[in-house]
């Protein structure tokens, strides 16, 4: 049973994890403080706006912080409840940085008191958690730690990874499962007290280690999948096959499901994870490194057969349609489609046009490129070569009749009755 009186809870990280989060807790009445390393965030927070693109999130966050149980800064203040969602990017030979994790920690350290519970949420390598509690355990000797000492801990230290979709954070942070690992049976048991009180999905308890290694496994399951997908588009390229219907069609088998292929695999989860497993294990974990490949090499292969399409058509406008790494959201991060059409806009300058609903302004990589950022209508009227780059529900509404006469590189499988380009491209050969 839930004791009645709120902690106070304190988020590190207000990104596209960390704000609804926060804003979740607030929600079941928690007073909540989210901290953030950037004014604009904190700002923007604290004037019951959000700087990320979420479904609901923006009523949610004016709502908590209009009642006064979320707000935002640039300082850690005394919490019961300290939650870290901060990102684990990787850096240089992709080897996984904890950095951000270790300064959060650091920050959290010196307003840690007894009763206080750490949750580490953001994806990291096997052996983090325990490495965050060794440096709370350096800063604050006088501490007891939970696995460094025989006595009953001051303090409990968990790992609790997210396992959302986006588009769909504030649902599934509710409904889905958690698994729950503590330093300690103890530590997970306080854990699951926090989290009963907003999750509605089952907590399951294990240790930091495994809870760990579970968010890694997943991620990567789906890298292994997906480029499974993506090499079976490359090989229905070099063989003339419609990868779209040999997948439709190999998916009516009662025991196969195919996922879709697409330009590469992007975002800060599927991307990246695979490689916290290869780093920890590099000689046990070659069909995940295989996979990485495959699907890095997916990019590549987009950009090439783009690149010979545009060759065909000198002079004529390109529209890119899509830079996130996935459907309705406005998340770059990693994304193989702002790539492709990054390096397109610097090999054919101006002619190259994005389509971007959700995005006001072109990122820095189109920086002197020439290229500009249109809407639909526009590209629709003044471009002859459509890229699909990412399926957006915007780009999956436009008809048949308005893709008339273009040419058409479709590499999210979003118009099925595009008919062959073949017959476009002369008919563009013999008008130029």
């Amino acid at each position: 049973m839930l004791s009645e009186e709120k902690p106070s809870v304190c988020v590190l990280g207000l990104g596209y994890i960390g704000l609804p989060t926060a804003a979740v807790i607030a929600r079941s009445g928690c007073s909540v403080l989210g901290v953030d390393v950037t004014d604009h965030v904190v700002d923007t927070i604290n004037s019951g706006k959000i700087h990320i693109e979420e479904v609901d999130l923006d009523g949610l966050v004016q709502g908590v912080v209009a009642r006064g149980t979320l707000r935002a800064s640039l300082q850690v203040e005394p919490s019961d409840v300290f939650v870290i969602a901060v990102p684990t990017p990787f850096g240089d030979n992709n080897i996984p940085d904890t950095s951000y994790v270790m300064e959060a920690a650091t920050n959290v350290a010196a307003a840690l008191k007894v009763g206080d519970t750490l949750i580490l949420e953001s994806t990291s390598p096997v052996g983090t958690t325990e490495k965050m509690r060794d440096l709370i355990a350096k800063l604050r000797p006088d501490l007891k730690v939970p696995g460094l000492t025989n006595d009953i801990p001051d303090i409990a230290i968990a790992y609790c990874p997210e396992r959302v979709l986006p588009g769909k954070i504030l649902e599934e942070l509710i409904q889905n499962d958690r698994s729950i690992g503590g330093i300690t049976p103890r530590c997970a048991r306080k854990a699951i007290g926090f989290y009963h009180r907003f999750v509605r999905g089952d907590l399951i308890t294990t240790s930091a280690r495994a809870a760990e290694m579970t968010k890694l496994v997943e991620n990567s399951y789906r890298d292994v999948n997906i480029a499974f997908a993506n090499e079976l588009s490359i090989i229905s390229d070099h063989m003339d096959l419609d990868v779209w219907e040999v997948i439709r069609l190999a998916n009516r088998h009662p025991r196969v499901n195919i996922l879709q292929p697409g330009p590469g695999v992007g975002g800060h989860c599927i991307a990246v994870d695979p490689w916290f497993i290869i780093h920890s294990a590099p000689e046990q974990s070659p069909l995940i490194r295989i996979a990485r490949d495959v699907n890095d090499r997916k990019t590549g292969h987009v950009l090439e057969r783009a690149s010979l399409l545009i060759d065909e058509l000198p002079g004529v406008s390109i529209a890119c349609f899509g830079l996130a790494f996935k459907a309705n959201i406005d998340d770059f991060r990693e994304s193989p489609a702002l790539k492709i059409a990054a390096k397109l806009a610097r090999r054919y300058g101006g002619r190259v046009k994005i389509v971007e609903p959700y995005a006001s302004e072109l990122p820095a990589a189109f920086e002197g490129t020439g290229a500009q950022l249109i809407d639909i209508d526009q590209a629709l009227e003044t471009c002859q070569i459509m890229i699909t780059l990412t399926d957006h529900d915007m780009f999956k509404s436009i008809p048949l009749d308005e893709r008339a006469g273009k040419v058409v590189y479709d590499t999210r499988g979003i118009w099925p009755d595009q008919p062959d380009n073949r017959k476009a491209v002369s008919k563009l050969r013999l008008a130029g």
